[in-house]
């Protein structure tokens, strides 16, 4: 199959023949495998076509793809949970109750340290700032603490007035990848006055870096107020 690129060769079929190669030990567990322009020259194919199968696999529990430290086939492949990015507004109207939004804070930061840390950006980095409160009905649903990537997301193109850069993303920024994190935390007197409950009451947070390609788009903390339930499905 080696060659020059063709159209003839999908993700679907670059997949298949690495998932062979795994399941045949060509590639055994903890081996770090070809970067993808030698399997794209290799198979004749272009390299988004091989970027798009190993996202797959990575997705599936088969490798572990690692920002500048390559890809590896896993010694336990799992099976994992999927999570999708979920428009909060439509989680709302889905529940039977009307959706409401005010945007609260829309201006240009500093990052803090430790954050700028892992967004891979310089100490004293500016980014776009947004914090918004979603409610269900009459009563707060989730608080959404954003920061936004400006090169990506500059104020004069995305107006979060009346809808949230949540939604906004959602359908203007794909994203190839990122970190997810939960946690349960108790409220404090700010975020207690935000959400409609008790200072010292459990509330369920979100804490979610998304990327594309090699940059970070948005780093974002989503607190439910008491009594959030999150559904996912296993893939």
């Amino acid at each position: 199959m080696s060659g020059p690129a063709t159209a003839s060769v999908t993700w679907q079929s670059v997949r298949a023949e690495a998932l062979r190669r795994i399941r045949t030990r060509e590639w055994p567990p903890g081996a770090l495998i070809p970067k993808e322009a030698e399997i794209a020259e290799e198979l004749g194919c272009a390299r988004a076509t091989v970027n798009r199968a190993l996202r797959d696999l990575a997705e599936a529990g088969y490798l572990d793809r690692r920002r500048k430290g390559g890809t590896r086939v896993t010694e336990t492949p799992v099976r994992r949970a999927v999570f999708d990015i979920a428009i909060i507004r439509h989680e709302v109207e889905q529940s039977g109750a009307s959706y409401g939004y005010a945007l609260l804070v829309d201006r240009m930061e500093r990052l803090p340290e430790d954050l700028a840390a892992l967004l891979d950006q310089p100490p004293g980095t500016r980014w776009r700032r947004v914090i918004a409160l979603h409610s269900a009905g009459k009563r707060p649903f989730c608080l959404e603490d954003r920061w936004l990537n400006p090169v990506l997301v500059p104020q004069k193109r995305a107006d979060f007035t009346a809808s949230s850069a949540n939604e906004w993303l959602v359908r203007n920024v794909p994203f190839t990848g990122g970190e997810l994190s939960f946690q349960a935390r108790k409220a404090d007197t700010a975020l207690a006055s935000r959400l409609g409950c008790a200072r010292g009451n459990a509330v369920f947070a979100v804490e979610r870096i998304t990327r594309t390609d090699d940059a970070a788009v948005t780093a974002v903390t989503l607190t439910y107020a008491p009594g959030y339930r999150l559904t996912t499905t296993l893939g």
